[in-house]
């Protein structure tokens, strides 16, 4: 497992040529903003996860703020799948609306900010 481990930061942070310099230069484009001009609720969620991805966390927060909650609930169901936890239902219901709720007050955030074009 720690061998499995190293390879993939190996992988991701190698010489020049690494996965997040790869994932940089293909980022996919949205196709909501590509018709309208203006981001979608999504919007920023790649970069987030490169910037999180090079440690930057900071960086990952700005371009996305619901990232960290959508990770929390990624990992959170793995496990619920995994050991199926008595309450995991509720609590996996409870994250959706949380990340919902944190999704639609970064979107009013950037409309009222003028942070949409």
């Amino acid at each position: 497992m720690k061998r499995a481990l190293a390879i993939f930061m190996l992988a991701l942070v190698g010489e020049g040529h690494s996965v997040i310099h790869w994932l940089e230069s293909h980022l996919l484009a949205c196709p909501f903003k590509k018709l309208t001009g203006i981001d979608c609720p999504g919007c920023g969620l790649q970069r987030s996860i490169v910037s999180l991805l090079k440690g930057d966390i900071v960086a990952s927060f700005k371009f996305y703020p619901p990232t960290f909650s959508i990770l929390i609930l990624l990992i959170f169901a793995l496990f619920h799948l995994k050991f199926d936890f008595k309450h995991g239902a509720l609590i996996i219901k409870t994250l959706y609306i949380l990340i919902t709720v944190i999704i639609i007050i970064n979107y009013i955030y950037k409309v009222y900010h003028q942070q949409l074009f």
